[in-house]
């Protein structure tokens, strides 16, 4: 009898246990993994009356932290990580400066780029704070407020990158020139203040950063510029945007191109109606736009983008470039670069290869919700990524102007592509945990498209020459750590975008993190091609059986079913509307419950997203672009989720 009680009892027990597994499983299907469960953003509190907006940062070798302000001062704080549960220490190390944006440590001094001059500081007694302000070098500025100039980047020759950016016309402000010699260039200065003209072809180039001991800048989009995006910076090299060929006759001038010689090939889009200059804007439905690298044997010196970062889903304006060289202290993607954004708050992460002698590479999403716009960042010993923000107020997603905060990995490993890289038929996929094979083999898995960006005076560009990717098949490696996935419609200079929406992890059948790659293919890399008999083709779909329907009337746009902010994000993401709008918060445009204020019809918000009214919204400074690439029936789903905020 006590032997039958005891087996009830233990099999009661496993019942019980059976039910709280499943319960548990079910309550984590329906809670998928965040971005928050792998890489924690911990904000370092600031002492009252002291604004952080860090234009510079820079970790120290006793782990103190260096961040230079846009307002001039540069603070060091000791235990920033605030270790032990110790508050950190904050202390002035200099002030006065114009607007430094950026900061070097080099033989216990520190270096920033003030608007006009490369300069050091040093504490030369000992009291921690700097009280030797030397120029190195200086160059000359116009009074336009868009001058800014960034670094220094320490090359390893031991002297000093700095690049600056363009200023505005009067007449025509939205176009890029430069003023005064060697605005729109990347200058590299020695320790004895001797400056060697290295590249052209900048317009905003905010970010930058050394990757293998070559240098690497991130730019803004802009006028020339359709997306922005990742360039090699060769001695040399143009860039793209015309502005600084004004210097390239100068002495030592490492460019030969003229802007006589670019503006015969290539319309400067420079027009007046009754005496005044009107903005070139983007041509719908163009014809024959103009792509950068048609001018590759024109423009001696033309680089093409290493890697493109999508306006409006890869950011807005790109900043620091910074490697993950902490060994695995910060998780699986030691080596890989790191790339912030202001407007979207956020960091992406890229893998770069070379392919016939040319940079090129993939982009990724990686860690968003910082509190403001990420401009500055840099790894301590222990692997902590120091995170320096500020909007300037342009606006950021965020709830601040300026922060100062630090990125951990928590040690759990996401379920992520670690790299993509390019094949001969298509691309190889690693993951940093394996696959389900059944899902990674089934081609309804997968969704892609492929497009370039214009090359135009027009500010920004659309996403032009659209085309789906045609996955022709697939093969998972035995370990399900690889996926080829092979397609005929491959495009040299294209953005190559492959969605992996139905691939799950082997283990805990989680979809992927980001789910979404972008890949710019340069070139197209020789080598064997797979074959048809050794890939996966099936379909999911095909499986299912499909029931004739009759057709349904025609659909108008009230009765069109109102998706869900989860159903609407990939609409807003894809299509770029999340650059400039949030769903309650001011960014560069109004909220979307602002517009929804509006109480415009569906089909009026349709005509405005493809042909906006800048004076509807006076008080936002930044006009909205024509959108014509959203198709006509995600701008209705979209126009009625807008709609539906209102209620």
């Amino acid at each position: 009898m006590r032997t039958y009680i005891h087996n009830t009892l233990k099999k009661m027990q496993t019942l019980a246990f059976i039910s709280l597994f499943a319960s548990t499983n079910a309550l984590l299907a329906q809670n998928a993994p965040t971005e928050d469960d792998y890489y924690r953003i911990t904000t370092i509190p600031t002492p009252e009356g002291i604004l952080v907006e860090g234009g510079g940062v820079v970790s120290l070798p006793n782990g103190s932290l260096a961040v230079s302000t846009r307002r001039g001062d540069v603070w060091t704080i000791e235990n920033p990580s605030m270790a032990n549960g110790q508050q950190p220490v904050f202390k002035k190390f200099a002030q006065g400066l114009h607007e430094p944006l950026g900061l070097a440590y080099k033989n216990d001094a520190l270096y920033t780029a003030q608007r006009g001059e490369l300069t050091r500081l040093k504490d030369t007694d000992g009291d921690g704070i700097a009280d030797e302000y030397k120029t190195i070098y200086a160059w000359p500025l116009s009074t336009h407020y868009h001058e800014y100039s960034f670094g220094p980047v320490l090359a390893p020759d031991n002297s000093f990158f700095v690049t600056a950016n363009v200023a505005f016309g009067n007449e025509e402000w939205w176009r890029g020139e430069s003023r005064k010699p060697w605005r729109a260039w990347t200058m590299k200065i020695t320790e004895d203040g001797q400056m060697e003209p290295w590249a052209t072809g900048m317009r905003s180039p905010a970010g930058y950063g050394l990757v293998d001991n070559e240098l690497f800048y991130s730019e803004n989009q802009g006028d020339w510029v359709g997306s922005g995006a990742i360039w090699h910076l060769s001695k040399g090299t143009f860039a793209g945007h015309p502005a600084g060929l004004r210097w390239s006759g100068h002495k030592n001038s490492p460019i030969t191109l003229t802007e006589e010689q670019f503006y015969s090939k290539i319309d400067i889009r420079q027009v007046k109606v009754n005496g005044r200059y009107v903005k070139p804007e983007n041509i719908n439905d163009e014809k024959n736009p103009d792509f950068a690298y048609q001018f590759l044997e024109d423009f001696p010196g033309l680089k093409l983008p290493a890697v493109i970062l999508p306006h409006g889903i890869l950011g807005i304006s790109n900043s620091e470039l910074k490697v993950d060289e902490t060994k695995g202290k910060f998780g699986p993607f030691s080596g890989q670069l790191l790339v912030g954004d202001m407007g979207q708050s956020k960091i992406m992460r890229v893998v770069l290869e070379k392919v016939k002698g040319e940079y090129q590479g993939v982009a990724f999403d990686f860690r968003s919700g910082f509190q403001s716009g990420v401009m500055r960042m840099d790894f301590d010993n222990e692997g902590r990524l120091f995170v320096g923000e500020t909007n300037r107020g342009w606006g950021s997603a965020g709830t601040t102007n300026s922060g100062l905060e630090f990125l951990t990995w928590t040690g759990r490993m996401p379920f992520e592509m670690k790299t993509v890289k390019a094949m001969p038929d298509g691309f190889e996929l690693e993951f940093t945990l394996p696959v389900d094979k059944a899902s990674a083999e089934d081609l309804d898995s997968y969704t892609g498209k492929s497009y370039i960006y214009k090359y135009h005076a027009a500010y920004g560009s659309p996403q032009t020459n659209i085309e789906e990717i045609k996955i022709k098949g697939v093969k998972v490696s035995e370990d399900g750590m690889k996926v080829r996935v092979v397609t005929d419609n491959l495009r040299p200079y294209y953005v190559h975008e492959i969605m992996l929406a139905g691939v799950k992890a082997k283990t805990s059948s989680n979809q992927l993190l980001h789910p979404t790659f972008y890949y710019t293919l340069n070139n197209i890399p020789d080598g064997d091609k797979l074959s048809v008999s050794e890939l996966s083709t099936k379909r999911s779909s095909a499986r299912k059986k499909v029931t004739p329907k009759k057709a349904a009337p025609k659909q108008i746009a009230t009765n069109i079913k109102v998706l869900t902010d989860t159903e609407i994000q990939p609409f807003l993401t894809n299509n770029t509307c999340v650059a400039c709008h949030h769903k309650d918060k001011r960014v560069i445009g109004p909220s979307f419950k602002e517009i929804a204020k509006r109480n415009y019809t569906d089909e009026k918000i349709v005509d405005l997203i493809y042909n906006p009214q800048p004076k509807n919204w006076p008080e936002y400074a930044t006009p909205m672009a024509p959108m014509p690439h959203v198709p006509k029936d995600q701008a209705l789903k979209i126009a009625a989720w807008i709609n539906s905020l209102k209620k």
